[in-house]
């Protein structure tokens, strides 16, 4: 190109004698126009360039602390003094957090503050911590929020998590972020993440970050092996209440962990736990002196050799027990009678493989003479013989509950009720040879100190011509509850005979009573009734009802005539004149209208609570004004399926009424 131009700026072509191309082919591209003009003809084809190409240089990557490996990144965050700042660092990412989250205390290094980084330090303190999402993977972390938790009693911290929330990062952000806020006392993990639940790695960072845990419960957790318990019994050493239920992986090796290294294990809960077995139970009534509470449920492993180490070594300090659907015999009932000195309850439930020996030998074994609570559910080994034995052996029984069981007769229960002395509840539920007689046969026995009788579905209990040369008035019973039971209006005379003390009153689904029967108990009644539940007795009428009304309007609190059909606005024209403490009504299904409203509105001296109107079809939006007065005092209405009151009339209540609880 130097030849064609001329780079001095004076002319625009060059000129010249000889050629400018000395190959033939490119001195055709000039074409002469005269003697003195030199024309360029430029090529069809596009010409190659030559320059240079000049390459923009790369870009330098900038320092980033993300380069760092993990073990580099643990002595920094090991170095972190304060709280917030740790929570701050938690806040960055996932992988921050669960590095933080491994650090155990022992492993922190903490420097003695100069006066330029305690200036500093109050600069970060008065700044407050943001929260901030670190969302990765699905997964999203909230430090913040673990710190922003219920506190226990004990300035302790508490924390649930429940199915989809339960997640490695989120017990991770727990540990980190409770540790500035007393620590953490209570945890309680109930199912788990379907794709990404908890395993042994959350557990570990609840061990290095909580040793102040104090309770921890574990449900439906089917990842979580022994490797995580293991941890949680190195670095939680104050742990005093233990809950499995349903964990497969859970052995005894991390049970006996926990023995060891919690001496101040209280109470432990076991259920449907399938690897764990007898040698759990032996190191926890060997290592665990404060042990009080022990349910077991559902368990295979365990058995007789099982209860009886327990027994043994803590029967001086357990007070309660619960023992269900487990494979034991007669042996472990003998083994609670005889070293269970300090025991004050005991449930048993389901217990299929214990016959009349068993109860027979635990109540004479005379080492219950502390026992005050006793249920017995689903045991068919429970028979008279058994029965009068506990009686006798423990002299100190206050409650007893006896459950399904059919064996059970009228002898055996009088015989109990004879040799306990210090008897005040007693329930009895599906115990279908229990008859009249048996009823009776307890008032009679238990007239000292009997305050609570209640019987559900006993199907026996039926009208007997039952004669008693004489009848001694029980004047302790203050509760009786009979529901359900085929009992009719000469039961209810005898009872009001022998029951003169009655306060709380529960008669429920007895559909053979009728006023007849009911009058007279009421009538005898002398102490003045407080509660009274007379639903689904669908043959009593305003009569009764009103007769209460008038007779304990002074003392009445509580009125349940939900399905008494018979019941009309008689009976709230007498609760508006007579009931002066009444605080919850039950007229739910009742045939009241408008009018008996208007009669509960107009009472001065009435403070309802609580009233329900559930399912009465025949009122209508004339109540409403009625019930806006009501709603003065009015905590919780209830006026569901009340179709004569219009969707209107429920948003106007719904408006008004606005610290009323209203269903609808």
């Amino acid at each position: 190109m130097s030849k064609v131009f001329n780079f001095s700026g004076d002319d625009a072509f060059y000129h010249g004698e000889a050629a400018v191309y000395p190959s033939p082919k490119e001195s055709t591209l000039f074409l002469s126009l005269g003697h003195h003009v030199d024309v360029y003809f430029p090529p069809c084809k596009r010409s190659r360039v030559t320059a240079p190409f000049i390459f923009p240089e790369k870009q330098k990557k900038l320092p980033s602390i993300d380069v760092l490996p993990d073990e580099c990144l643990f002595e920094v965050l090991r170095r972190l003094s304060d709280g917030k700042e740790r929570s701050a660092c938690a806040c960055v990412s996932k992988r921050w957090l669960m590095l933080l989250s491994s650090i155990c205390r022992d492993e922190s290094v903490v420097s003695d503050p100069t006066p330029s980084s305690e200036t500093e330090e109050r600069s970060i303190q008065s700044t407050p911590v943001k929260p901030v999402d670190c969302i990765k993977k699905g997964e999203v972390v909230e430090v913040v929020e673990a710190e922003a938790q219920d506190i226990e009693g004990d300035g302790h911290l508490s924390r649930c998590l429940d199915g989809k929330k339960t997640t490695d990062v989120r017990l991770a952000a727990i540990a980190v972020g409770t540790a500035s806020h007393g620590g953490l006392g209570k945890l309680s993990i109930r199912g788990s993440n379907p794709s990404r639940g908890v395993t042994d790695t959350g557990l570990k960072a609840i061990a290095r970050g909580c040793p102040s845990l104090r309770a921890l419960s574990l449900w439906n957790v089917s990842s979580v092996s022994d490797e995580g318990l293991c941890e949680i019994a190195q670095g939680c050493h104050l742990l005093e209440k233990l809950d499995l239920c349903q964990c497969p992986a859970i052995t005894d090796k991390s049970l006996l962990a926990i023995a060891k290294s919690c001496p101040n294990l209280t109470t432990l809960t076991i259920e449907s736990c399938s690897k764990i077995g007898n040698e759990s139970l032996q190191a926890v009534g060997r290592f665990c002196p404060k042990l009080k509470f022990v349910s077991l449920k559902n368990c295979p492993m365990i058995g007789d050799q099982g209860i009886a180490s327990l027994f043994s070594s803590a029967g001086h300090v357990l007070t309660k027990v619960k023992l269900h659907a487990l494979n034991i015999s007669d042996m472990s009932l003998a083994v609670i009678g005889h070293y269970g000195i300090a025991v004050t309850g005991i449930a048993l439930i389901g217990l299929q493989n214990i016959n009349e020996r068993g109860f027979w030998v635990m109540g004479n074994g005379q080492g219950l003479q502390k026992l005050r609570s006793l249920a017995i559910t689903a045991c068919h080994g429970v028979t008279d013989l058994g029965l009068e034995a506990l009686g006798k052996g423990c002299p100190n029984l206050k409650l007893f509950c006896l459950r399904k069981c059919t064996v059970l007769s009228d002898n055996g229960l009088v015989a109990f009720a004879q040799g306990s002395g210090a008897l005040e509840n007693l329930q009895l539920e599906e115990c279908h040879r229990i008859t009249q007689a048996g009823l009776f046969g307890v008032l009679l026995n238990c007239g000292k100190k009997l305050k609570a009788l209640s019987l559900v579905n006993c199907f026996g209990v039926k009208e007997l011509a039952c004669q008693f040369s004489s009848l001694l008035p029980c004047n302790s019973l203050q509760s009786l509850s009979i529901r359900n039971c085929p009992v009719g209006n000469a039961t209810l005379a005898l009872v009001g005979r022998l029951c003169p003390k009655l306060t709380h009153l529960e008669l429920s689904g007895l559909l053979g009573i009728t006023d007849e029967g009911l009058f007279p108990l009421v009538q005898s009644c002398e102490a003045g009734l407080v509660k009274v539940n007379l639903s689904c007795c669908v043959k009593v009428t305003d009569k009764s009802v009103s007769a209460i009304t008038e007779l304990h309007g002074g003392s009445l609190e509580f009125l349940n005539v939900d399905g008494c059909r018979n019941v009309t606005d008689a009976t709230l024209l007498a609760i508006s004149n007579n009931c002066w403490l009444l605080r919850e009504l039950d007229i739910s299904k009742c045939g009241i209208t408008d009018s008996g409203i208007a009669s509960l509105a107009g009472a001065v001296q009435l403070n309802l609570q609580i009233l329900s109107l559930s399912c009465c079809s025949l009122l209508s939006d004339k109540s409403v004004p009625s019930l806006q007065k009501l709603g003065q005092t009015l905590m919780g209405l209830n006026i569901q399926h009340c179709n004569g009151v219009s969707s209107s009339s429920v948003d106007m209540l719904l408006d008004q009424l606005w610290r009323c609880d209203i269903l609808s």
